[in-house]
C-alpha cells in the first residue's frame, strides 16, 4: 500500500518559518501572561469519554475524535455506543476543571493558570480553523470577585497590544442579563437556550431574522415582539444600564450591573493601547457552561472573533463536588497566526547568526580548529551552524540569508 505524504485533512506540516514565528507569539503570551501572575500548566491530550460528553461542551461535543478501547475491552464490546472508553481533547477548559479537581489541594487560591495545547475538533477545515490547532487559555479559579474579569482582560488585551494589534474591539456582555430580558418578555425557563442560540445568529441574519427564527420556533407572538423591540437598541452604543431600563425589575440583580460597569472603568483605567471596549447585549458565546459575564475580541477586517470567554461558575464542581467560581479567556492562537502571516509580519530577531561553511573532504586537524572557533563563538550568545558548503555556494547563502543568516566563514581543503 503507498504511503500518503501530506497530512490530514485539517491538520498542518510547519515549515521552519511557520514554527519562528509559532514560538514567538507564544513566547509573547508566555512572558505576558507571567508578568500578571498566571502559572503555565499542562494536562493531557487524551480525555475520559465521561468527561468529554458531559453535556458541557456545547456543539464541541459533536466533534470528538473518539478512541476506540484496547485488546479483550474493544473485544468484549456489547454494541456501537461500548466501543470507545476515552478521546481526544476538544479544547482545554474541562481538562483544566477536571486538573483543578485534582489536584487543588496543591495549588494557591484563586490559581491563575496558564495552559498552551493542542485540540482537535472533527470538524470542516477553512481559512484559520483546523482539526488540531493549538489552543491558548488564561484561566482564574477560585475568585468569585470581578478582579478576574478585569485581569483577564488587561492580560489579553496586553498581549494583542504587544503583537501589533490595534483597534480591535472587546465586546462584553452577561449571561444573567440574557436571562433576565428573556424572562421579562415571557419566554419559559426551558427554552432560554434555544432562544439564545438564535440571538448569536443577529450578526449573520439581522434583527429580522431573529424575529423570523423565533416565530418559527413556535414562541408566543407577544413574547417575539417584545423582545425584538428591546434588541432595537442593540446597536446604539447604550451602557448595560441604559440598554436594560427599569424593565428587567426584579429579574436582574442590580449587582450585575454595577459589576459590569466596574469591570469596564477598570479595564479602561488600566489600559496599554488603543482598542474598543463596549456592552454587547447580542453577544451570547455558544458554550453551555457559562454562567456570568462573557467577552469577546474582535479585528477590524477579520470574520469572527480572535478571543473569547467568560465566567463557568458550576463546571469544576461537577468534578470535585463542591462549587468552585472560575472564569477564562481563550485565545486563537491559530487565527491569530493567519493574520500575522497574512500583514507580511516579521520576527523581531536581534541574535548574530553565522553560517560556517565546511568543504567536503576537510581534514581532521582543520574540522577540529572549525568546532573549537563555533563553540567559542555559541559561548558569546551567537548561533552557528555548521554545514557542508554546497557546490552552488551562492544559491545556499542565500537559502541560509532567509533563515536569518548574515555571516559567512568558509573552510577549505586547501589552505587559505
Amino acid at each position: 500500500m503507498k504511503c500518503i505524504k501530506t497530512p490530514m485533512k485539517g491538520m498542518n506540516d510547519y515549515l521552519p518559518s511557520d514554527m519562528r514565528l509559532r514560538e514567538y507569539v507564544q513566547g509573547q503570551i508566555k512572558q505576558t501572561y507571567g508578568s500578571y501572575g498566571f502559572s503555565q500548566i499542562e494536562t493531557p491530550c487524551v480525555e475520559h469519554i465521561e468527561n468529554l460528553t458531559s453535556k458541557q461542551g456545547g456543539e464541541n461535543e459533536k466533534l470528538i475524535f473518539k478512541i476506540l478501547k484496547r485488546g479483550e475491552k474493544l473485544a468484549s464490546a456489547e454494541d456501537q455506543t461500548d466501543l470507545c472508553d476515552s478521546g481526544l481533547r476538544y479544547d482545554l477548559t474541562l481538562p483544566l476543571s477536571r486538573y483543578y479537581a485534582n489536584n487543588m489541594a496543591q495549588l494557591p487560591s484563586p490559581f491563575k493558570a496558564l495552559q498552551i495545547g493542542s485540540v482537535w475538533r472533527a470538524d470542516r477545515p477553512q481559512k484559520g480553523r483546523f482539526r488540531q490547532f493549538t489552543q491558548c487559555d488564561i484561566d482564574i479559579l477560585g475568585d468569585a470577585t470581578n478582579l478576574a474579569e478585569i485581569e483577564l482582560m488587561g492580560a489579553t488585551t496586553s498581549m494583542l497590544v504587544k503583537l501589533g494589534f490595534t483597534g480591535f474591539t472587546v465586546r462584553v456582555n452577561d449571561r444573567h442579563i440574557l436571562k433576565a430580558m428573556a424572562q421579562a418578555c415571557g419566554f419559559a425557563e426551558a427554552d432560554y437556550d434555544k432562544v439564545f442560540i438564535i440571538l448569536d445568529k443577529m450578526d449573520k441574519i439581522g434583527l429580522e431574522g431573529v424575529e423570523k427564527e423565533l416565530a418559527a420556533e413556535g414562541f408566543a407572538a407577544e413574547s417575539v415582539a417584545k423582545y425584538v423591540k428591546w434588541f432595537e437598541k442593540a446597536g446604539l452604543g447604550l451602557s448595560a444600564r441604559e440598554f436594560c431600563g427599569e424593565e428587567l425589575g426584579e429579574a436582574l440583580d442590580p449587582a450585575v450591573l454595577d459589576g459590569l460597569d466596574e469591570i469596564l472603568s477598570c479595564v479602561k483605567a488600566g489600559a496599554t493601547g488603543e482598542f474598543n471596549l463596549v456592552f454587547d447585549p447580542t453577544l451570547v458565546r455558544g458554550m453551555g457552561y457559562y454562567t456570568g459575564t462573557i467577552f469577546e475580541v474582535e479585528l477590524p477586517g477579520f470574520s469572527g472573533s480572535i478571543a473569547g470567554g467568560g465566567r463557568y461558575d458550576e463546571m469544576v464542581g461537577k468534578f470535585c463536588g463542591q462549587k468552585v467560581c472560575a472564569c477564562g479567556f481563550s485565545i486563537g492562537f491559530e487565527r491569530i497566526i493567519t493574520i500575522l502571516k497574512d500583514q507580511g509580519y516579521q520576527v523581531p530577531d536581534d541574535t548574530r547568526k553565522v553560517a560556517f561553511l565546511a568543504e567536503k573532504g576537510l581534514s581532521a586537524e582543520k574540522k577540529v580548529a572549525m568546532f573549537r572557533e563555533a563553540a567559542a563563538l555559541r559561548a558569546e550568545g551567537v548561533q552557528v551552524m555548521v554545514t557542508t558548503r554546497a557546490k552552488n555556494a551562492k544559491n545556499q547563502k542565500e537559502t541560509l540569508r532567509g533563515e536569518g543568516y548574515s555571516e559567512f566563514k568558509e573552510f577549505f581543503r586547501r589552505e587559505d
